[in-house]
């Protein structure tokens, strides 16, 4: 485990706590008013509440280790400390947001609005997170450990899984709920595969963080966020 602390890098760190801040602010001021929400672990805990009784607090608890877990498996322990670090990150920052009144209370009136902009808080942020090798939510582990192993950018990774639990979920909600959803699960997994391929400074792989574009997809290090080129 020294050798984990070792690896963390400051710079990583603080792109993990910002990804964690917007993330929270976009959350709390647009999903949490507008009601347009996101697929992955979300859906399917109310999806699972509604046909099987069990308790989103229960099911998303179990799926959320166990796609963390995974992520420990193919990533490595620095991957999971850098989890830990944005999600407790995640919490605290919406504690807070939650102190104030929402800056876009009448953004319910505009959905279409909600689901474009509530994408691109998602996007950004969990992009962030994501290039450095953290995954504030459980999704975001489970799409890091796919991308690892399956012949598929992220952002598609990203917009299979959501798709797959938004389609389901038409057995109980309404489509016109869902087309929002649809939207912003859309456009913030493209942002987030754009966050990935954007050149921060070039660097040797062994110290970078690469969802390596090219066909082999052979660079997975952790660094400090970096994507070799």
């Amino acid at each position: 485990m020294r050798s984990v602390w070792k690896e963390m890098k400051l710079s990583s760190v603080l792109l993990l706590l910002l990804g964690s801040a917007i993330l929270a602010f976009g959350l709390y001021n647009i999903h949490s008013m507008s009601n347009v929400t996101e697929g992955g672990i979300l859906g399917l805990t109310l999806l699972l509440e509604y046909w099987f009784g069990i308790s989103p607090s229960v099911s998303g608890f179990i799926l959320t280790v166990l796609c963390y877990l995974l992520g420990w498996k193919l990533l490595g322990k620095l991957f999971l400390v850098y989890s830990f670090i944005s999600s407790i990150g995640f919490s605290v920052f919406y504690g807070i947001f939650e102190q104030f009144d929402p800056l876009f209370p009448d953004i319910a009136t505009k959905p279409l609005l909600a689901a474009v902009v509530g994408a691109i808080f998602v996007g950004v942020s969990v992009g962030l997170c994501v290039r450095v090798g953290g995954a504030p939510t459980g999704d975001d582990a489970l799409a890091m450990s796919l991308d690892r192993v399956l012949p598929l950018d992220i952002q598609w990774i990203y917009l299979i899984s959501d798709l797959v639990v938004l389609l389901i979920s038409l057995t109980y909600i309404p489509v016109s709920k869902i087309i929002y959803s649809l939207l912003t699960v859309i456009l913030s997994g493209q942002i987030i595969g754009v966050m990935q391929k954007i050149p921060f400074r070039k660097k040797d792989k062994e110290d970078s963080y690469s969802f390596a574009v090219e066909p082999n997809r052979e660079s997975w290090t952790a660094g400090d966020g970096d994507i070799s080129q």
